[in-house]
């Protein structure tokens, strides 16, 4: 019988954890005398007292590793704990959000989506805003030792070839995860301090720039104001752009590079095509803001390469409407949502490294159609990629858009229309933030749809910030037989 004590006990220390953190937001609120703190107060006493008692139950179970199946289950239902204790305090507080509202706007920060259904950011408490803030970026590294840690050693979606690269768990999960994340939070908190600084020489108020490092660096897109990044013009632009590329690129490198290996972060072809896409995909943009629309060559450039940036890397920040860019840049925007970072970053969607192992398979089948004789391997980064791999990119290609038709068809049945239905699909299962249209685009938000569509895209964001593998694996009768 599955054991779930293992599990229980590290979900419950998570959410203990969850709750020490709203001790910030709590000062914020305190210090500008405003009235929401004990809301910060009662929801950190409910989250401490409900995770610690939940690993206080499950300690007697605890051991040195897990196995596959408890990985599975504790990889999956972290992101559903934590965003129930993550929306107590928007349920108690300023917004007073029903509690689907609630979890939505938890599992949208939690899962780095950046999706909202709050108006009226300008006026909310500096608590709140902190608090969202810190969701994503709680959000940030956690994915990021998921990626690195537990989807190789489960074999999702092709991550398997990571496996060298993230320090091979060797089945001792937990003990070998606390390693690779300290390194990996000094990196992180480094990155955001960095960001920080850069924000507030450039103009930003010192909480503004907090929060928004904080949603920068983990490319979840929360901002203070309902403009998003709008409302800072100019060189902070340019600024988030480089933090949010630096954020989308593959921890481990600079894991690598911090232990004096500075040569792979240079070497990576992930992160080579990643950037020369960005590079391309701005370009074009660019030219068509210039050409077609009157936009100055500097402001054509800047509004690519942010909103571009924002994009792939799934941040979701917006600086203008780019609906009004014409039917074309509004197809490139949704396609390129689904392009992805590269993996072990924070950034989400399909990912690079996938796309390339999918044009080296197609490439190695058109070489044997021509060459019935040859032999030829499917090679990433110099090295040959077996068929084990391969497979599982490819089911993940094929789950990935299964699960982007099945979730468009179950919001058009809540009586959504054709472009809100599956841009909220895209947006939700890559993690992208802003939809397509009027309601959801990225001058509007989540709000008015219906609580059956925001169940559906809560789904969807957990769904797909887990790369799909890891919570389908868990929803067959053989997973819970064996």
């Amino acid at each position: 019988m599955l054991d779930l004590r293992p599990v229980g006990y590290v979900i419950g220390l998570l959410v203990a954890i969850l709750g020490a953190t709203m001790v910030f937001p709590l000062a914020v609120d305190l210090y500008d005398g405003q009235g929401e703190w004990p809301v910060f107060l009662e929801s950190a006493v409910i989250t401490i007292l409900g995770g610690g008692l939940i690993a206080l139950s499950c300690a007697n179970g605890v051991r040195e590793g897990l196995t596959i199946q408890q990985t599975f289950l504790l990889t999956t239902l972290v992101w559903v704990a934590l965003p129930l204790f993550g929306a107590i305090p928007l349920m108690l507080g300023a917004t007073e959000l029903r509690f689907v509202d609630a979890f939505f706007e938890a599992m949208s920060g939690l899962t780095t989506t950046g999706s909202t259904v709050i108006s009226g950011l300008d006026d909310l408490p500096r608590g709140l805003l902190l608090w969202r803030g810190i969701l994503q970026w709680l959000g940030g590294i956690g994915i990021i030792v998921v990626a690195m840690v537990f989807l190789p050693e489960l074999r999702v979606g092709g991550m398997q070839i990571f496996r060298s690269e993230a320090f091979d768990t060797m089945g001792k999960i937990l003990p070998r995860a606390q390693a690779i994340a300290k390194q990996i939070s000094l990196i992180y908190v480094g990155l955001t301090a960095a960001c920080m600084v850069v924000y507030m020489l450039l103009g930003m108020e010192p909480f503004d720039a907090l929060v928004h490092a904080l949603t920068t660096c983990s490319t979840g897109g929360f901002s203070n104001y309902d403009a998003s990044f709008g409302t800072f013009t100019g060189a902070p632009e340019y600024a988030a752009s480089v933090f949010m590329i630096l954020a989308a690129l593959p921890f481990v490198r600079y894991v690598q590079m911090i232990n004096g290996h500075s040569k792979p972060l240079f070497r990576d072809s992930q992160i080579q095509a990643f950037l020369a896409t960005i590079a391309l995909l701005v370009v074009v943009t660019a030219c068509v803001l210039v050409y077609v629309f009157p936009h100055h060559p500097e402001q054509a450039v800047r509004e690519a390469l942010f909103n571009i940036t924002s994009i792939i890397s799934g941040t979701g920040y917006a600086s203008v409407d780019y609906m009004q860019w014409g039917s074309f840049l509004v197809m490139l925007f949704f396609f390129i949502g689904l392009i992805g970072g590269c993996a072990g970053s924070t950034a989400c969607s399909v990912k690079i490294f996938r796309y390339q192992l999918l044009f080296a398979s197609i490439r190695v089948q058109i070489q044997r159609i021509h060459s019935p004789h040859g032999v030829f391997v499917p090679r990433y980064q110099g090295r040959a990629v077996d068929t084990e791999v391969l497979s599982s990119v490819i089911s993940f290609f094929m789950f990935f858009v299964v699960t982007l038709g099945i979730v468009a068809w179950a919001l058009a049945l809540t009586g959504l229309d054709f472009v809100t239905a599956v841009s909220g699909a895209a947006t939700a299962v890559a993690n992208i933030g802003p939809g397509l249209g009027d309601r959801i685009g990225p001058a509007g938000n989540f709000a008015t749809l219906n609580d059956g569509a925001k169940w559906i895209l809560s789904a969807a964001m957990l769904i797909g910030r887990l790369e799909l593998m890891a919570v389908y694996a868990i929803l067959t009768i053989r997973f819970w037989r064996n």
